[in-house]
């Protein structure tokens, strides 16, 4: 007999107007990025610019706390310029874009609402599984779903949204989601197999960016989990093709901005398991793992909105 299931449909799904946010557009917005230097940000520009002059790839993995951190207007910028070609999140990042681009705020106090037991249950947010379901319809990716729906809904602040850059534009933003994860698999309204569908769609769709990553970028900001894991598949899947074609994917360059403080500085060699940091997925498998046939990685520690703000500024200048 089948497992006796939670009955979604006695939750109390409550409007966005009862939820205090703890983020705003307003809140987040910068026009500069605060000083910040490394030694990695001009060779990593020079590698997205020559890999841009090559007509290779240039991909960014992002993590949700890089649009938290009111970085998503460099990033359409980067995309309207052509220097970054394909961006990827997880669910909790595309939630986070979803949310700004329809009542320009986001972000709940978990500690609050999962003691009341009202944490992600908003009615709003869950329209974002209706985004999806809609684009399934029409052969759509998770990304490109929603990022559709926000454009053609008009959202308020649709300019702030990478996910709808990305559909104006013609640029994959990929969503790339476990089932359980995010605050809208929670609503009455999730369709389990239109959100399988999409996010499979999203991984193919990434699959085939890293086919042309010889001789371009791979930038993982901030995803210590999701951004290594899609990556290391997809990379393996584009190898596997060119190794049947007589071609290589080995030579090109990734970059890993976190706040981690890692130890020494070679990150082109592996942690042992004895180091803690070799459960630091992002250190292993994009600086050390997939470069080790040619490649060259770089680390840079910092606020996303310093590390990564100040590489978006060298890039456009």
């Amino acid at each position: 007999m089948p497992h006796p299931k939670f009955d979604l449909s006695r939750l109390d799904i409550l409007p966005l107007s009862k939820r205090d946010n703890d983020i705003t557009i307003e809140s987040i917005a910068f026009h500069q990025p605060p000083p910040f230097n490394h030694p990695a940000l001009d060779p990593i520009c020079e590698a997205i610019h020559i890999a841009r002059k090559n007509g290779a790839a240039v991909i960014m993995m992002y993590g949700a706390h890089v649009i938290r951190q009111g970085c998503a207007n460099l990033m359409i910028k980067l995309m309207e310029k052509g220097l970054i070609t394909h961006f990827a999140t997880n669910g909790a990042g595309a939630i986070h874009d979803f949310e700004l681009a329809m009542i320009g705020a986001t972000c709940e106090s978990v500690e609050r609402y999962v003691s009341e037991g009202q944490f992600g249950l908003w009615k709003e947010t869950g329209i974002l599984n209706d985004a999806v379901a809609e684009g399934v319809k029409d052969g759509l990716g998770f990304g490109e779903s929603v990022g559709r729906y926000i454009v053609k809904n008009n959202f308020p602040h649709v300019n702030t949204s990478v996910l709808a850059a990305g559909y104006r534009l013609g640029i994959p933003v990929t969503i790339h989601v476990g089932i359980g994860n995010d605050i809208v698999h929670a609503h009455p309204n999730c369709d389990g197999a239109a959100i399988g569908q999409a996010t499979l769609t999203d991984f193919l769709i990434y699959a085939k960016s890293v086919e042309n990553l010889e001789g371009g970028v791979f930038l993982n900001i901030g995803s210590a989990v999701t951004g290594p894991e899609v990556y290391l598949k997809c990379l393996s899947m584009a190898r596997n093709v060119a190794k049947q074609e007589g071609r290589k994917i080995a030579n090109f360059t990734t970059a890993v901005f976190d706040v981690q403080p890692l130890s020494g500085t070679d990150h082109g060699q592996a942690p042992l398991k004895s180091n803690p940091h070799y459960y630091f997925r992002p250190w292993k498998t994009i600086l050390a793992r997939t470069v080790a046939d040619g490649g060259t990685s770089y680390y840079v520690q910092g606020d996303h909105r310093e590390t990564f703000g100040n590489l978006a500024v060298k890039l456009s200048s």
